[in-house]
């Protein structure tokens, strides 16, 4: 668990480039820092490049460079096996290991990620907040879009990774479990580090230490403290006037 009193840099990256069509690319200059413990909210219109910020910071874009990547303050690469395992991504959308039930995918993750056999008392809560328990052997196919992201959500919270990023985390949950998740990503500052991107503003006022509003292809400003939704809906309104 993380001393909140002891808060370094969790991760940094300058000078990131990231792109889907090298002619046209997606962030460019682009720098953020990440702390330890820390809860940072991640917005912007659409297609200013949270998602593929998120997909770059998983290893699954070929179509990016950087100038410096750091985690906990030595240099590293994207596709390290040690970085790896330091992070895992929940994405608005997923349709992988269709064929796995919930219980299956969440055995295999922990085997991937070498941390034994998940704590089966923390698991049941959290298939029991995220009102899943009719769900958990079912195969992630067969589960509705709600369902299959309470299926990953839950993963990654028994997981504890030291660097969670979230896409969209609130897209297709009900109202009970939106309010549950809030609690987790509140309470996740005593394992690690949360990045989510959302569009609905609750979730980042009632849970972010710090928001990056991303524009033009790089964080171009930031909000910290007591983070205030008509800050935030200025600033995006700003970006559509721009």
């Amino acid at each position: 668990m993380i001393n909140a009193r002891e808060k370094t840099s969790l991760l940094s990256i300058k000078g990131l480039e990231a792109w889907y069509d090298p002619n046209r690319p997606v962030l460019t200059d682009f720098s953020a820092e990440l702390g330890t413990g820390e809860i940072i909210g991640l917005i912007g219109l659409n297609g200013t490049g949270k998602t593929t910020f998120l997909k770059v910071l998983s290893g699954l874009l070929p179509g990016c460079r950087y100038k410096q990547l750091c985690y906990l303050g030595r240099p590293a690469k994207l596709r390290d096996e040690d970085f790896k395992v330091c992070r895992y991504t929940v994405f608005d959308e997923d349709h992988s290991f269709s064929y796995f039930t919930f219980r299956e995918y969440l055995s295999y993750v922990f085997a991937v990620y070498k941390k034994g056999r998940p704590l089966a008392t923390a698991v049941e809560e959290l298939v029991s907040g995220f009102h899943f328990a009719d769900y958990t052997d079912v195969l992630l196919k067969d589960l509705s879009t709600g369902n299959r992201k309470k299926a990953f959500l839950i993963t990654a919270f028994a997981l504890q990774a030291p660097l969670l990023l979230l896409d969209e985390p609130v897209n297709g949950l009900d109202f009970q479990s939106t309010e549950y998740l809030y609690r987790q990503i509140d309470g996740y500052r005593m394992y690690g580090t949360v990045l989510f991107s959302s569009h609905i503003l609750e979730s980042i006022t009632l849970t972010a230490d710090r928001v990056l509003v991303l524009e033009r292809g790089g964080i171009r400003r930031e909000f910290g403290g007591r983070i205030d939704a008509a800050d935030i809906r200025e600033a995006l309104h700003d970006k559509e006037k721009a």
